[in-house]
């Protein structure tokens, strides 16, 4: 389980992962915690009215991937108003705004978490906002590769 999530969080997770899965007409899931927030991500990415409580459970549990995977405080990552985090070694400041700041929307922060859009694409069509030294996440992002396209013969 990543430690940024705690394990309320993760019952939480697993059980609004297993609602999406459900209005999709799927079975519910088995794994560990980590594929699970990666599960849960996809899950809404694969639909176009997400459940509002798997969207929240997935932006918290990518969320807490990334502080796992690049702890620090120098960068804060916004994914209004479902959650943020801070990462990146660096600067660590005590009061107030971080060095530097990323902001986003949910569908777009999973979008970057699982690989669907790049970190360049993002910024490029100016769906994130970065600011900051160390606001770069390409070198953080996708969290897992994404699945392998299936083309229909």
């Amino acid at each position: 389980m990543p430690s940024a999530l705690s394990a309320s969080a993760a019952r939480r997770l697993r059980e609004s992962l297993d609602e999406q899965l459900s209005a999709l007409g799927e079975a519910p899931f088995e794994g560990d915690d980590e594929a699970a927030v990666a599960a849960c991500a996809r899950a809404v990415l694969r639909t176009e009215e997400p459940l509002r409580g798997a969207v929240k459970a997935a932006v918290r549990g990518t969320l807490a991937v990334l502080a796992d995977r690049a702890p620090g405080r120098s960068l804060e990552v916004r994914v209004p108003p479902h959650g943020a985090v801070q990462v990146i070694e660096g600067p660590r400041h005590t009061r107030g705004t971080p060095p530097g700041v990323v902001e986003t929307d949910p569908l777009t922060w999973l979008r970057m978490a699982t690989g669907h859009t790049s970190w360049e694409q993002g910024v490029s069509e100016h769906r994130v906002q970065a600011s900051g030294a160390r606001s770069d996440l390409s070198g953080h992002l996708p969290l897992w590769p994404a699945p392998p396209r299936v083309v229909p013969c």
